[in-house]
């Protein structure tokens, strides 16, 4: 009888010890990895998130990537202001502000403006320009002895849609009538003066390469390798002044 009682009570320990082995495993599994909420497939800038357009997977804690979310109720009707790719975090900053009404209004900048440029006005890349690419913008005009120029008036330029598409499609490029920019309000300025004396083209940038040129732009004479006088005016700013004589020049010297 007392050695039943005994196998009993060892039997009853081991079982308590093994619960307790099991309750402190899952605490520390816990303490040690966390669910993240990603994208279950890609997802376009400007899209308001729903259940079905996310998925949860367990990270490490120690690797959780800052501003992502564990719970994804607290995304829903959020919307994107950055493309996602399938199984790709979502994080804070790639989120428009709680509240933000639909529409490419909603994924601007601080700060920043959105200009369309008619597609008949921007040649060369523009079928290739994809909504996030990176351009910089290059007008080509006379100046005021209708001598032709080319120069680059505004760099490091975020392409928001191509047409009323802000979606990506890297397979193929697209015949469109407008693109969309997203610029600064000087920048504002500059792009629709340079546009109203000749035609732009965009030139389209590596989009880790964020490194400014200052350059004085080409003319025929540099591609004909012929001597330029010591006192060259400025493109934009004489085909301003022919236009618009009455207005001093100096007050388009932010162009150049």
């Amino acid at each position: 009888m007392r050695n039943t009682r005994t196998f009993v009570i060892i039997f009853i320990s081991l079982l308590f010890s093994l619960v307790a082995v099991v309750v402190t495993g899952k605490w520390l599994g816990d303490q040690a990895y966390s669910d993240v909420v990603l994208a279950a497939s890609d997802l376009d800038i400007g899209v308001r998130l729903t259940g079905s357009m996310l998925t949860s997977v367990t990270w490490p804690r120690a690797s959780k990537p800052s501003g992502a979310f564990s719970d994804s109720a607290l995304l829903e009707g959020r919307m994107l202001k950055s493309h996602l790719v399938k199984n790709e975090p979502v994080l804070e900053f790639k989120l428009a502000p709680e509240g933000t009404s639909g529409g490419l209004s909603g994924v601007i900048g601080e700060g920043k403006r959105a200009i369309t440029v008619r597609v008949n006005d921007v040649i060369e890349v523009a079928g290739f320009a994809l909504p996030g690419n990176k351009v910089d913008i290059l007008v080509n005009a006379r100046d005021e002895e209708r001598k032709s120029f080319s120069r680059i008036v505004l760099e490091q330029i975020l392409v928001l849609a191509v047409a009323q598409d802000v979606g990506r499609d890297d397979t193929q490029p697209k015949v469109v009538t407008a693109v969309t920019l997203e610029v600064s309000p000087q920048e504002a300025e500059t792009l629709d003066l340079a546009r109203s004396i000749g035609s732009l083209s965009l030139v389209l940038r590596n989009q880790m390469d964020d490194s400014h040129v200052d350059t004085k732009g080409r003319r025929i004479s540099d591609l004909l390798n012929e001597p330029e006088s010591d006192v060259v005016p400025s493109p934009v700013e004489s085909e301003v002044v022919k236009r618009e004589p009455r207005i001093p020049s100096n007050r388009y010297s932010h162009m150049l």
